[in-house]
């Protein structure tokens, strides 16, 4: 299971209205790079047959079954003060992560 924050679901919803085609559901994805090996992906996307799907917040999320393996307990809050850094994923399968908190092993 995947979790969004209140404030990280409004963030989705607002980017999602600002885009050309606002009918995707949030992708999550781990791919390899960063400083720390891998790296946090989102984008919008549809769902493909393979997905595991999720809603959190009203927000539907879709994951591949790889990513889910890294993802699985993840919780997303969004943070816009005066300090923040945007997104921050909450991964408790993340053993490091970097400074920035984009990218873990």
């Amino acid at each position: 299971m995947i979790l969004l924050t209140p404030r990280a679901a409004n963030q989705v919803r607002s980017m999602r209205a600002a885009t050309a085609s606002p009918a995707g559901r949030l992708r999550l994805s781990v791919e390899q790079g960063g400083c720390s090996g891998l790296q946090y992906g989102m984008s919008f996307d549809e769902p493909k047959a393979e997905d595991a799907s999720f809603e959190s917040e009203g927000v539907g999320i879709v994951v591949d079954p790889k990513s889910l393996e890294h993802l699985d307990g993840t919780t997303i809050d969004f943070d816009d003060g005066l300090q923040g850094k945007g997104f921050e994923i909450r991964n408790p399968n993340a053993h490091t992560t970097c400074g920035c908190g984009k990218s873990f092993s």
